[in-house]
């Protein structure tokens, strides 16, 4: 039997959202992975390196399912709630995690790791990954493309403009990187399909990743929820994700 719309509200609204876990998602949403396996070529540039930094960890899930850390590991984060989810599950594992304001200057000192990385930064500080990256250190990081999951955006804000939809292209992230210095060595883009089942996933997903509809909450949005959930009696909700992978070398060493 089909679950009322009011029920799905109140679960999705109650449920919490800290850490960048989306097992709740499970059986209500689908999200097609990128071809070349973020986790698994961490795990491989973590396994030689000494020292290393991840930047934006959200609660420390990616990080914590590497086989092998650094003897130096240190993890910031700047969302207070994933501070102490984070340091759950790092700090045993002997990574350090720092609470940060998300904005430059990172604290730590020039020419410090041998390997930055970040999955899905909201911004990507170049000029400081380059200043503490030491000379011949590596930048590893997959990121949200442009117009990733607008289907939904636009679903709940209207069409967006086109300045706003081309953010984050692959060309902007390997300009970007070259100019503060670094040698991009690898640059991947796919375009992935995403699905949602019932109103819930969208609620929770939207609470979680707070910035794909900006202020969201659910009496705001009541109305478009509720012609949502009647639209996904026909079938799921299908979105476009995109992700790019960069992989870039500070040059020297």
């Amino acid at each position: 039997m089909a679950r009322s719309f009011d029920d799905l509200v109140a679960e999705a609204a109650s449920v919490p959202v800290t850490g960048w876990d989306f097992s709740w998602l499970a059986g209500r949403a689908t999200e097609q992975r990128p071809s070349w396996g973020y986790q698994r070529l961490l795990g491989s540039r973590l396994a030689r390196a000494e020292s290393a930094l991840d930047v934006q960890t959200g609660g420390g899930e990616v990080l914590a399912g590497v086989a092998v850390l650094p003897s130096r590991m240190v993890a910031t984060e700047s969302w207070p709630p994933n501070v102490p989810k984070a340091a759950a599950i790092l700090r045993p594992r002997g990574a350090t995690v720092v609470a940060d304001t998300g904005k430059p200057p990172l604290p730590f000192r020039d020419n410090a790791f041998d390997l930055v990385s970040s999955r899905h930064p909201v911004t990507v500080w170049w000029a400081e990954i380059a200043r503490v990256l030491r000379p011949g250190g590596g930048y590893l990081s997959q990121q949200v493309g442009p117009a990733s999951v607008f289907e939904l955006v636009e679903y709940f804000l209207g069409e967006q403009p086109a300045e706003v939809r081309g953010k984050r292209s692959p060309e902007q992230a390997r300009a970007d990187a070259e100019r503060a210095g670094l040698e991009v060595t690898d640059l991947r883009f796919e375009k992935l399909r995403t699905e949602f089942f019932d109103v819930g996933a969208v609620i929770y997903f939207l609470r979680k990743v707070i910035w794909m509809v900006p202020g969201f909450t659910v009496d705001a949005y009541l109305p478009r929820l509720l012609d949502l959930h009647r639209l996904l009696q026909d079938g799921p909700f299908v979105a476009t994700t995109t992700r790019i992978l960069i992989e870039a070398r500070k040059p020297g060493g």
